[in-house]
């Protein structure tokens, strides 16, 4: 091992030398909505060491989910306030305004919301319909991952997942396009 190694220890780390050092606080990641993002994000979460959630309203898609062995959320209350990033997967459900004002209620980590960059999404027009101030509006992240180029829906899932993971180390792969 070069000394450049034996000085960085998650080089040990990924070279499996050393354990992977547990969190210092609980990582939630609860991807809102069942949809194939969703699927991708989940598994990959729990791969980086996220506990990861579905948090789906619809009670037909949320049976179909815990079918296929999804851990699903009541709610967002669930989670002690500032553990949980928050990404919703689907911009074009009805609940999407309230599911987005419970989050910020919640006092969720971080909140994102997939979408296109060049249109102003629609969460902008659900929150302001149910009064939610345009500070807390401005919480919400969109869109949301890195600038990869991502289109299926693995690749949406790792740029997201890649893009939690720099945010919550201070570093700036993050979410800036």
């Amino acid at each position: 091992m070069t000394s450049s190694a034996a000085e960085d220890p998650a080089c040990e780390v990924a070279h499996g030398t050393v354990p992977t050092p547990a969190p210092a606080t609980e990582k939630v990641l609860v991807a809102v909505f069942a949809t194939p993002v969703a699927q991708f994000l989940l598994r990959y979460g729990a791969d980086v060491g996220y506990r990861a959630v579905l948090l789906e309203p619809d009670p037909d898609r949320a049976r179909d989910a815990k079918a296929g062995g999804t851990v699903l959320a009541g709610s967002l209350d669930d989670f002690p306030a500032g553990t949980a990033d928050v990404v919703v997967t689907d911009h074009h459900r009805p609940e999407l305004g309230v599911l987005l004002r419970d989050a910020l209620a919640a006092r969720a980590r971080w909140i994102g919301l997939m979408g296109n960059a060049r249109h102003e999404g629609p969460h902008v027009a659900a929150l302001t319909e149910l009064g939610v101030p345009p500070e807390q509006i401005a919480l919400v992240h969109r869109p949301i991952g890195l600038s990869i180029g991502s289109r299926t829906p693995p690749e949406i899932a790792i740029s997201t997942i890649a893009g939690l993971i720099a945010e919550r180390a201070g570093k700036p792969g993050g979410f800036a396009f």
